[in-house]
């Protein structure tokens, strides 16, 4: 620390190191690098053994046994006392493969409705296309089953309160499936937020570079598929009537009738993330543009998507405004990768980054104002700067090195399975979760009228509090 430093600063600063220094503390074990910056390992709460009895082992149903339906599904079995019972999907190559991965005696079925008539089924995992969810959650929760339902909650705007209106009805435990809200590092930037270690937020900016096939949704297609094989009637749904195509069946993702593009997919974690982290309830108004750029395969959604939002000040979160840019058309990106991710909460004093470690940076100020007085006449420069060095008689620079700080989750961690166990608890506690379905709409919202924006060329007002869009005036 430099003997030209305010009181003020010294008093800044050692706030900032008390509040690292806390959190280590919290956090459990500290390593420090050689160096800088300094590094703390964050542990998650430690768990009691379980030895869960036959009676009160929790069965599961499976409804959509996609790729996320799948992944879901490992996840939640490696929470103690968990099993799958039943799974529904609509091509029979995933009802096969069920049986061949989490064992022959699960029962399978075209027709999810037959999971919900189990009696023996106390919850399911709900990771259909999306223009499903909002009907299958409403119905599993009338059917007395708890749902673990995947993002985005549903997928227009108009769907929404429905779902929250059924969950305070039946009093089941509802969650989404957006896993950052159980994760440790976004627990920590959460504190470290609240805590002023970055002072006034001002800006959450984030950014996702994509390339290649697969992360464009171009998922592979099975060579037996077929009318026969998957059951196109029940797809579609509600959706739009039209022919067999198994590129709509496989890749729905890239098509309006039965996904939500990128907003929906990709938006929809950011705002989920930012609401925990900040306490807000969502944006007051939405801006979004963008265009499809290279992915000319059929699909009708954009492949490159900005959006611009802002949010109001309430009692419980600062006014600031918030941008997401994601392009599945990078051509910078690894072609074998899901992506070069960005996500900053900026703030006046510093800047939390997010991703698989928080790490803080958080400059020293500036000694000196600085100058802009080349303009002014030679004579009116020196009695300027005659009167600038008394008041900043060392004429120092700011500090270059920045206070850096890293926390990161230990190895191996993974947020999605304490997404399950926060789930499973709240179960067996029945005591409501975070990212329920209020929550969750709320997340949803701002990445649906992404849609409403681009598709409309329009900026979409909000009322965050009672989750309706505004008339248009």
């Amino acid at each position: 620390m430099r003997k030209s430093e305010s009181n003020a600063e010294k008093n800044s600063r050692r706030r900032f190191i008390k509040t690292a220094a806390a959190g280590a503390i919290a956090a459990g074990s500290f390593v420090r690098s050689s160096g800088s910056p300094k590094r703390f390992v964050l542990e998650p709460e430690p768990e009691p053994e379980q030895q869960v009895s036959a009676n009160d082992r929790i069965r599961i149903g499976l409804i959509g046994a996609g790729g996320m339906g799948f992944g879901d599904t490992e996840t939640a079995l490696r929470v103690p006392g968990v099993e799958l019972v039943a799974a529904a999907d609509l091509y029979d190559g995933r009802l096969t493969h069920v049986k061949e991965v989490f064992g022959k005696n699960v029962f399978t079925t075209r027709d999810y409705r037959e999971v919900l008539s189990r009696s023996d089924i106390d919850a399911v995992i709900i990771a259909t296309p999306d223009h499903w969810h909002q009907k299958i959650s409403i119905e599993a929760m009338k059917a007395n089953k708890d749902v673990y339902c995947e993002k985005p909650m549903v997928q227009k705007l108009e769907e929404g309160l429905a779902v929250v209106e059924t969950q305070n009805q039946t009093k089941r435990i509802f969650q989404v499936g957006s896993q950052f809200v159980s994760s440790v590092v976004y627990k920590k930037a959460k504190d470290m937020l609240a805590s002023g270690a970055i002072g006034q937020l001002n800006l959450v900016d984030s950014s996702l570079w994509r390339r290649g096939a697969m992360s464009a949704w171009q998922y592979s297609i099975p060579p037996d598929a077929s009318p026969e094989t998957c059951d196109w009637d029940r797809f579609v749904g509600h959706a739009p009537k039209v022919p067999w195509d198994p590129k709509r069946f496989f890749r729905w993702r890239n098509y309006r009738d039965y996904g939500t593009g990128i907003g929906g997919d990709l938006f929809v974690h950011q705002f989920t993330s930012a609401h925990f982290v900040t306490n807000s309830k969502g944006p007051s108004r939405v801006f979004a543009t963008g265009g499809l750029r290279l992915w000319h395969d059929g699909r009708d959604v954009p492949d490159v998507l900005l959006g611009l939002f802002d949010y109001p000040k309430t009692d419980a979160s600062p006014a600031f405004s918030m941008n997401f840019r994601v392009s599945l058309a990078d051509g910078g990106t690894d072609q074998a990768g899901w992506g070069t991710w960005t996500y900053r909460f900026v703030g006046s004093d510093g800047v939390i980054e997010l991703g698989d470690e928080l790490v803080i940076k958080r400059p020293p100020p500036a000694k000196e104002p600085g100058t802009s007085i080349d303009t002014f006449p030679e004579a009116v420069q020196k009695a300027f700067m005659a009167e600038y060095r008394k008041q900043y008689p060392r004429g120092e620079a700011a500090m270059k090195e920045i206070t850096e700080v890293k926390y990161s989750p230990p190895p191996r961690y993974d947020e999605r399975l304490d997404h399950f166990k926060n789930f499973f608890k709240a179960m067996r506690t029945r005591e409501q979760v975070l990212e329920d379905a209020a929550f969750g709409f709320r997340a949803a919202a701002p990445a649906l009228m992404v849609n409403v924006s681009y598709f409309d060329n329009r900026v979409c007002e909000w009322d965050p509090e009672a989750m309706k869009l505004k008339a248009r005036a």
